[in-house]
């Protein structure tokens, strides 16, 4: 159980550690080109994945951060029960970088995403270093879950 608390804790200090950087180092400024498919935005998240429920102001921020708690919660009773140090990596990355948009939701009323990568007009939606956590740590648990399932298939 500890080493997913620890990769959680490492994962909230890490993004709250870049994005404090990030808002000092754009300044006033709305974004900063880093290249021709890459820049650093200032954007402002007030929804979930992909500016969904972007609409709904601070209470879509209290009832997305009391629903991603309770899913925090959730994930840290399995992770007290689980014995595989791959999924206990993974969801102390999920649990992480959950935390970590909780925290931008509760003191600013949105989430602060930065990363911003496109071609030529077309923009991914911005994120961040918590949204990179929690992508990487359900890949993880779903890769886990293929791996395990054509293992248990394999000794039939």
């Amino acid at each position: 159980m500890w080493l997913g608390l620890i990769v959680a804790l490492t994962v909230v200090v890490f993004d709250q550690c870049s994005k404090y950087y990030i808002l000092w180092f754009l300044g006033n400024g709305a974004y900063f080109p880093l290249s021709d498919y890459f820049n650093i935005v200032r954007a402002w998240n007030t929804g979930v994945s992909f500016s969904m429920l972007n609409n709904y102001g601070n209470l879509g921020a209290w009832i997305l951060s009391i629903v991603a708690m309770i899913i925090v919660v959730m994930l840290f009773w399995w992770l007290r029960k689980e014995n595989n140090r791959v999924l206990q990596i993974a969801l102390g990355l999920i649990m992480g970088g959950a935390i970590g948009n909780v925290i931008d939701r509760l003191r600013f009323g949105a989430v602060f995403d930065f990363l911003d990568f496109h071609i030529a007009d077309y923009h991914w939606p911005a994120f961040n270093a918590a949204d990179s956590c929690i992508c990487v740590g359900a890949t993880i648990i779903i890769v886990e879950a293929i791996v395990a399932k054509v293992k248990k298939e394999r000794e039939k």
